[in-house]
């Protein structure tokens, strides 16, 4: 059933002519967007979503760097107080006005949109204490102590109109409410087939080159190139690696790359005694063990991963952020692999003989999670380890992972923020109502949250820096996580239209071009 936003949108676009929308863009999605709540769902394909129709008081540009978008300016008023001037004329797509009181409601609304989330985005405002709408383009934002993070927190936040303050994510995903400033207005949504948007030509920045885009969803890789290869759309995104030299060498294709942000990782249970998945010949959860998690580790080939079953298109990882990325230490390197150092810990921890393991993974997420999941389990199975790997649509993947129904699973984690707490915090950080919501083996070490906390609140760059590197030693060492390795992104564009890759994987059509 198709969701139309309001009936009067409906209706202007039912009866519009053919050629008012005469320059189209259609865009071929490896993922669907699971909300049109643009607060409900810390996730890739939502959150780039929402920024084709949604603003925050800033915005990330295509390396993650914060650029002024609804605020045009801010000051550090004192360590806990800042004043953001906001941009004057701008409307939301219902033609109201935007004012400081919408930014209030929006950041206020957080916690409600975070109703039965998977990974909210509440750890993106919970150092916020109050929002104070001094005059109309003036907000001043306290927070319980220094947050030097708040930019960067600030520009995962949509801003919504003040009237959908308390809208229900039930209500946006019918399509009410989906109202925003961004470069592109919200026509329909049909779950797990497409998206429509038409311009916003009241945009407070440069009007969008298209006028209506069509976001139409291929979870199936073959079916996306089929698609870019015939004409059927005008730009795809996440090449098959297979397939990407065969479109590179195609004269009516124009291939784009990026180094992405996404680390590919691995999560186990580590509290529970009992695991329905993980079982040693007792019958308990060898996971709890750190020698266990370190023996998986040393037993994968990351590299191998990458270059055999990624065709070269990632690079292997050992820490939460890329090389390049603020954070990023230096002394952490990519675990070598060595299974039989690997075997010698197992025998170490009591499993000589190895323990009974079933990995779960999406197969539909991820450029090729099912196959890099078989290849997981074979490097486990090589070191004793008796694995069985089961993989499933990610639209039923995540949701029985954050139900903890599982024991070993792989995800996806994009460093949001541009630096490593945006990873550190959801997937590490103790499980609690407003921290490690994305933490479904429900890691926990107390050295850890109290470093990464005194991060959050240490406005000195160096020293700030100093204690990530340090929060990030202390997880890796515990392998809170198994690091795998970086996604590299891919588009692919007929001839004729440009796009600048992003670190963030994000594909928007307000920076697709004709040249």
């Amino acid at each position: 059933m198709k969701i139309l936003a309001t009936a009067a949108l409906a209706l202007s676009t039912a009866i519009l002519p053919a050629s008012v929308f005469a320059r189209d863009l259609t865009v071929g999605l490896s993922a669907s967007t699971t909300s049109m709540d643009p607060q409900f769902y810390v996730v890739g394909p939502n959150s780039a979503m929402a920024r084709n129709i949604f603003d925050g008081l800033v915005n990330q540009d295509a390396r993650q760097q914060i650029q002024p978008a609804l605020a045009e300016s801010w000051d550090r008023i004192d360590d806990t107080t800042w004043e953001f001037k906001l941009r004057a004329n701008v409307k939301f797509h219902d033609g109201s006005d935007f004012t400081a009181e919408d930014v209030a409601a929006s950041i206020k609304r957080v916690p409600l949109a975070a109703t039965n989330s998977p990974s909210s985005f509440t750890p993106y405002v919970k150092a916020i204490t109050a929002v104070e709408a001094v005059d109309p383009l003036t907000v001043r934002i306290k927070t319980e102590g220094p947050t030097p993070l708040l930019l960067n927190n600030l520009s995962r936040i949509a801003i919504l109109p003040a009237e959908q303050g308390e809208t229900p994510t039930e209500e946006m995903n019918k399509g009410n409410g989906v109202i925003g400033t961004g470069p592109f207005k919200f026509v329909s949504w049909t779950p797990d087939d497409n998206i429509v948007l038409a311009r916003n030509d009241d945009y407070w920045g440069e009007k969008a080159a298209w006028d209506k885009v069509t976001f139409r969803i291929f979870k199936n890789s073959s079916a996306r190139v089929a698609a870019i290869l015939s004409g059927d759309v005008d730009l795809i995104e996440n090449i098959p690696t297979a397939d990407t030299r065969r479109l590179e060498g195609t004269p009516s294709l124009n291939v784009v790359k990026a180094t992405g942000n996404r680390l590919m990782y691995l999560h186990m249970d580590q509290d529970r005694e009992e695991s329905p998945f993980a079982k040693g010949p007792d019958g308990r959860n060898p996971l709890v063990k750190k020698e266990v998690r370190r023996a998986l580790s040393l037993s994968l080939n990351r590299e191998a991963i990458v270059d055999r079953i990624m065709d070269g298109q990632g690079t292997p990882a050992g820490q939460v952020v890329p090389e390049g990325y603020f954070g990023y230490d230096d002394a952490l390197q990519v675990e070598a692999y060595d299974p039989e150092a690997a075997k010698k810990l197992l025998a170490d921890a009591g499993y000589p003989n190895g323990f009974d393991l079933t990995f779960h993974a999406s197969n539909d997420r991820y450029p090729n999670d099912s196959k890099v999941a078989q290849a997981v389990g074979q490097f486990f199975s090589r070191i004793g380890v008796n694995t069985a790997v089961e993989t499933l649509p990610g639209s039923v993947y995540f949701s029985r992972a954050s139900a903890r129904e599982f024991s070993f699973i792989m995800g996806g984690a994009a460093v949001e923020t541009g630096e490593p707490s945006g990873v550190l915090g959801p997937l590490l950080e103790t499980y609690g109502p407003n921290a490690g919501q994305g933490n479904r083996g429900r890691y926990s070490n107390p050295e850890f949250d109290a470093t990464l906390d005194k991060a959050r609140k240490t406005l000195d760059d160096g020293e700030r820096e100093t204690l990530l590197k340090k929060a990030t030693e202390i997880a890796m060492d515990d392998l809170g996580i198994i690091p795998l390795f970086f996604l590299n992104y891919t588009w692919a564009a007929k001839q004729g239209l440009s796009y600048e890759g992003r670190s963030d994987g994000y594909t928007l059509p307000y920076y697709v071009t004709a040249q």
